[in-house]
């Protein structure tokens, strides 16, 4: 089993309810607390200003893009802009048909349904689900054998957002029935020194902009992870100072934590490391790296590559994926000369 990760960019199943709590306190509610992502929001709100013009539903929304960038919180802000309700589900708890036409009965004109994981929705539910999202209508089979027949029933004007972190998994079909699809991109590194600020004052913790700026470039441009570091660098501010974080609490809390100034754990330069010493650099095929780390192949696609290649650190080749001389360096390393490497995929 993996060991849970202070950096991972999925959401904790060991949160207590508490934490989880405090992790819905501090996401955003509307467009003017929701830091980033400024192209989105700027097609969005012109999305919802023109419904509401013509008192009509959203059209249905993708959101992909790597974990913990914050697509759970924009579909709630979406919600709350349009005056609407939402209800929120995930792909791997739609097992059946029946359960996507009980959600779907319950809505409302305006109505807005989030599903988190579309991608692993069922494939008979997909199906289900197509002429729901185009029609707004419901194909239901009551009975079976030779008496069995079909019912359309009618539903009210919803919109679905669904959420992903792989696009390419979705059946093309599914992807082609929303009619505004979104990528959200890392964060800049000011953006998440904003996020951190406006945690702490919601959290009522004092802390110095110096300080800020030290967890913003260690939280892998992710939101979700910067929130995660602030609470544990509290944490370590309440019993071994005065609870005013500042830069030398920040950088002993991060050393425990044993996150380094790029925002890497031990997991993160253990790959690095592998691929160096083992494969003389890469280029190495991902399967041999889910071996080294016993970890799935989605996990590396989705957790570890995205950010380590978004700073440089990872390259991803036609042979496979390769250590960069920055990733050399980063770790104290010297790189070896080009002919010397070699290739295993």
């Amino acid at each position: 089993m993996a060991v849970e990760r202070i950096v991972s960019t999925g959401a904790s199943d060991a949160d207590d309810p508490q934490e989880q709590e405090l992790e819905v306190t501090l996401r955003p509610h509307d467009f003017a607390n929701y830091i980033g992502q400024q192209r989105i929001k700027q097609n969005l709100r012109l999305a919802i200003d023109a419904a509401q013009k013509r008192g009509e539903p959203l059209d249905h929304i993708l959101l992909y893009g790597p974990p913990g960038l914050g697509k759970t919180t924009l579909a709630n802000v979406i919600a709350h802009e349009m005056g609407a309700q939402i209800r929120i589900t995930s792909g791997p708890a739609i097992e059946r048909a029946g359960d996507l036409a009980s959600l779907l009965t319950n809505l409302a004109d305006g109505d807005v349904l989030f599903i988190d994981e579309i991608h692993r929705l069922n494939h008979t539910v997909e199906e289900v689900l197509y002429s729901a999202m185009e029609d707004f209508k419901l194909d239901i089979m009551l009975g079976k054998g030779p008496s069995a027949r079909s019912l359309r029933l009618d539903l009210p004007k919803f919109t679905l957002i669904g959420a992903t972190t792989r696009t390419g998994n979705l059946a093309a079909p599914l992807r082609d029935r929303f009619g505004m699809i979104h990528r959200l991109e890392f964060y800049k590194p000011d953006e998440i020194q904003e996020i951190i600020e406006r945690a702490a004052g919601i959290l009522k913790v004092r802390m110095s902009g110096d300080a800020s700026q030290e967890l913003a470039q260690r939280s892998r441009l992710t939101p979700r992870i910067a929130n995660r570091l602030l609470k544990r660098v509290r944490d370590y501010a309440d019993v071994n100072g005065d609870g005013i974080i500042d830069t030398v609490i920040s950088r002993q809390a991060l050393q425990l934590l044993e996150v380094d100034e790029l925002g890497l754990d031990p997991a993160d330069r253990m790959l690095l490391t592998a691929i160096i010493d083992n494969y003389k650099g890469g280029p190495v095929g991902v399967e041999t790296l889910a071996a080294l780390t016993a970890e799935e192949r989605s996990t590396i696609e989705d957790f570890y590559e995205p950010y380590l290649m978004q700073i440089g650190l990872l390259e991803r080749t036609p042979r496979g994926r390769k250590v960069t001389d920055k990733a050399y360096k980063h770790l104290g390393r010297r790189p070896r000369p080009a002919d010397e490497q070699t290739s295993i995929i």
